[in-house]
């Protein structure tokens, strides 16, 4: 992704930045996460800089969500998901809210148990 290529808006970075904050990391932490220096992810931040593939599916991985949802504007990036919708909760019908919610519940609990799991490895 170059930045002559257009692909990555200023949709993303207020959103890594919204994704971080919410988060409760530091800049520091997200770009050594990455790999990166932390000047570089403030270039992220800032839109003056775009991530290259690799880095960019890193980001998605540490905020525990897809890389549309991080590249895509406003409600476009929520994607009904008509088939998680029913192995979940079977014929009952929920919104894309409630979703959203399980979403975030599964990922919070992913992010416990890999603490956990560095925790045990130190």
């Amino acid at each position: 992704m170059s930045k002559n290529s257009g692909t990555v808006s200023g949709a993303f970075s207020e959103r890594i930045k919204q994704l971080r904050k919410a988060k409760g990391a530091s800049q520091a932490q997200v770009a050594e996460y990455l790999g990166v220096t932390k000047q570089a992810y403030s270039l992220y931040e800032t839109g003056k800089r775009e991530p290259p593939f690799a880095t960019l599916l890193k980001i998605a991985e540490y905020f525990g969500t897809d890389t549309d949802t991080l590249l895509m504007s406003g409600d476009t990036a929520r994607v009904s998901d008509p088939r998680l919708k029913f192995a979940l909760f079977g014929e009952t019908e929920i919104d894309d809210d409630v979703l959203d919610d399980v979403k975030r519940l599964a990922m919070l609990q992913l992010e416990l148990r890999r603490s956990k799991e560095k925790d045990g490895k130190k």
